[in-house]
């Protein structure tokens, strides 16, 4: 929804008004819309040469970038635009494009829908009945609104933008009004596109949003106002969703797109650009994760990705969705694409001008640190040490929801899910390290650097911190006692305070790790095990997490929410308790295992 409203009736005009006052030196405002502020004369046009081709593009708003900031040097010359999601008038796309004529004719392109059609369309006769050559080229990229032998039939979605960039390009460079609607045609011809929504939008100063979708559901194939789509799924992942949209859109690709006999799922030597298009709400953090999907699957079917681009190309509002485009090149429209471009939300230097990196350099393998030389002990500790860590990543899982929610009280919800990254990476790393000999210390080590070079944050850096520490302690030696065990932990639990300046009874992990520590001290003796001394401490570590409850934090994001956190344990002191618990247990079983193997003997 909309939170930032005057009177909705005059939204649009605002909205406008703000835009170009947000970009002066790039566009102004005109009846109807706005155009790009330029030399109607460019430098360099000989007064023989024929005058420059207009680019007009336009529809409702609430979809930006498109369509106003798409006006600039190297695309549209003017925009018109329309009431939130409304078409523009006749008149509004009649006067943008009188403004911006400069006599060598006027392209109109725009999404089809059925109010721009008859819009533009009435525009385009008024300009012709005043002697002003004006073609249309209506862009129809979505392969879910119609079936593939009405494809003239089709809405037009983010594949605005490849018919826009590529017409823009062609007049900028000097093509006559055939030639841009040629290429505009061809672009348009070339570029599929489908999307999916998670949840509606709502229009400003409404009170229900547009549509809604089911909870745990996607609707595949929805348009960028709310059209109905084609189907309705579970939510899948985002690899899962990847996987689905290629398919359908390889379904569609061009017939002049040759398939490898040898593999009828690749193509030969097709280059593409991609598009992944936020639709509003979506963030860019994850339209990354689904393009890394995209692009995985895409480079196994032999394509070369051309310049992609992910990000709010055309939006819904505040739509929660997405959609994936496929741009299949030729020689041609690759060159009009990478031409350089500048508008207010789209910008692209001179093609060539990008640093290009060497593929076969950046796949040089980081050299690893050699693996210390270890007594087998200690190797027999690393392996016991692995399968620990992998423990401890399989208690995360269980457990992310819960410490995300505890997290949420006072910080910002995080917590499970760096934990679980960290466990999973130090586990892995743990895994690697001891097949190739390493001995506790060294596996300890490098587990908790990978710990916290994936996990990141606070807890991140502090858990790394701890397994290092704890390494440092008990080497690749011997294997450490129960005492030499005691001693790195309280080491660990005097580097986490030294590093991160906590406390006892500062709400943090230090409230479980310290009296486990002191607890594995007093349990610690040359005859009891390291893992009866650590069983025996396992109860005092959950009942001081839980105390933190009662504790008001002093360090930390949540220090600022004192109020909200008293009364829910400190997740850091938990997920420290929950770790500490399933170690236990985990060598509860293993001693199990051990003597059940002796007595087979």
């Amino acid at each position: 929804m909309a939170y930032l409203v005057n009177d909705p009736a005059n939204f649009t005009d605002e909205l406008i008004d703000g835009f170009v006052a947000a970009h002066p030196s790039l566009i102004r405002r005109v009846p109807g819309g706005v155009a790009r502020v330029h030399d109607l004369s460019p430098t360099g046009l000989s007064s023989t040469s024929p005058p420059p081709v207009a680019l007009v593009i336009g529809g409702g708003s609430g979809h930006y970038p498109a369509f106003g900031g798409l006006v600039g040097q190297g695309l549209a010359d003017g925009a018109a635009m329309g009431n939130i999601f409304a078409s523009p008038s006749a008149q509004q796309v009649y006067s943008v494009a009188r403004a911006v004529s400069m006599g060598g004719g006027v392209l109109l392109s725009y999404g089809n829908y059925s109010g721009d059609v008859l819009n533009f369309d009435r525009a385009q006769e008024r300009l012709r009945a005043e002697g002003i050559d004006c073609r249309t080229v209506a862009v129809t990229d979505d392969i879910s609104s119609a079936t593939a032998d009405k494809s003239s039939s089709r809405r037009g979605i983010a594949g605005d933008l490849t018919v826009f960039k590529c017409a823009g390009a062609a007049a900028a460079g000097g093509a006559d009004l055939d030639e841009v609607e040629r290429v505009a045609r061809e672009a348009n011809g070339r570029t599929r596109t489908i999307g999916v929504a998670f949840s509606g939008c709502t229009l400003p100063g409404a009170s229900e949003p547009l549509f809604t979708v089911p909870a745990g559901k996607v609707a595949v194939g929805m348009g960028i106002h709310g059209e109905p789509g084609i189907d309705e799924i579970s939510m899948p992942s985002a690899n899962e969703l990847a996987a689905m949209l290629v398919e359908r859109l390889w379904t569609e690709r061009p017939s002049d797109v040759k398939l490898c006999t040898s593999n009828p799922d690749n193509a030969e030597a097709a280059r593409m650009v991609v598009l992944v298009n936020g639709l509003g709400s979506v963030k860019t953090e994850e339209l990354f994760v689904f393009y890394r999907a995209v692009a995985k699957i895409l480079e196994l079917r032999g394509v070369t990705i051309v310049e992609p681009e992910v990000g709010e190309l055309v939006t819904s509002f505040e739509m929660a969705g997405l959609s994936l485009t496929f741009f299949w090149l030729t020689e041609e429209l690759e060159y009009l694409w990478s031409q350089q471009a500048y508008a207010p939300a789209y910008r692209k230097r001179l093609a060539g001008s990008h640093g290009q990196s060497d593929p076969a350099s950046e796949k040089t393998e980081e050299a690893s640190r050699p693996i210390p030389a270890a007594s087998a002990e200690s190797r027999d500790s690393a392996i016991l040490g692995a399968a620990l860590l992998n423990t401890i990543a399989q208690t995360m899982d269980t457990n992310a929801e819960e410490l995300g929610r505890l997290d949420a009280v006072a910080g910002d919800g995080d917590h499970g899910i760096g934990m679980q990254r960290g466990s999973h990476a130090a586990a892995l790393e743990a895994s690697r390290v001891t097949r190739l000999g390493a001995g506790l210390g060294s596996t300890l080590l490098a587990a908790g650097e990978a710990w916290a070079d994936r996990a990141g944050g606070t807890s991140g850096a502090l858990w790394g911190e701890i397994l290092v520490t704890i390494g440092d302690h008990v080497g690749d030696e011997v294997r450490p006692t129960s005492i030499i065990f005691a001693e790195a932990v309280s080491a660990a639990a005097e580097a986490v305070s030294r590093y991160g300046g906590a406390r006892l009874g500062d709400k943090t992990l230090l409230d479980t790790l310290i009296p486990f520590g002191k607890s594995l001290s007093r349990a610690s003796t040359e005859t009891l095990s390291v893992a009866e001394a650590w069983r025996a401490s396992t109860e005092v570590a959950r009942v001081a997490a839980e105390a933190t409850a009662t504790l008001s934090p002093s360090t930390g994001r949540a220090r600022k929410h004192i109020g909200r956190s008293l009364g829910t344990p400190d997740p850091g002191a938990v997920s420290m308790s929950l770790i500490i618990e399933a170690v236990s247990e985990a060598f509860h079983l293993s001693e199990e295992h051990t003597s059940k193997s002796r007595e087979s003997l």
